[in-house]
């Protein structure tokens, strides 16, 4: 049984929302945070997960987040890759600020557990 949190997403994919994701943690994405999503993914890739990531609520993207997460089986290694990438789209603008700080914390437990 198939639920709406599954994706058919590449790994480039779900990068490219989990890094939209998280660049919207204080509800706005900078245009550095932008163009650094930009340089690890394709334009194609980041339109269409962006126009996915408005349509869908905090549940349902965590929801997502963790199915892809446990699709891939992502290592350790490239897990902790996961969140030092976050952390680096989070330093882009220079504005590290607290709600990208609570983000940034969240995802990494969520992410590496």
């Amino acid at each position: 049984m198939s639920t709406n949190f599954e994706t058919d997403w590449t790994r480039q994919e779900f990068k490219a929302y989990l890094l939209s994701y998280a660049a919207n943690a204080n509800y706005f994405e900078s245009e550095e945070e932008k163009e650094l999503i930009l340089e690890m993914v394709s334009s194609d890739v980041y339109k269409k997960v962006h126009r996915e990531l408005a349509n869908d609520n905090d549940y349902q993207s965590i929801q997502k987040i963790l199915h892809n997460i446990e699709k891939y089986n992502y290592s350790k290694d490239e897990l902790h890759h996961l969140v030092e990438d976050i952390e680096n789209l989070f330093n882009s603008d220079g504005k590290y600020d607290l709600l990208e700080g609570n983000m940034l914390r969240a995802l990494s437990k969520l992410i590496e557990g």
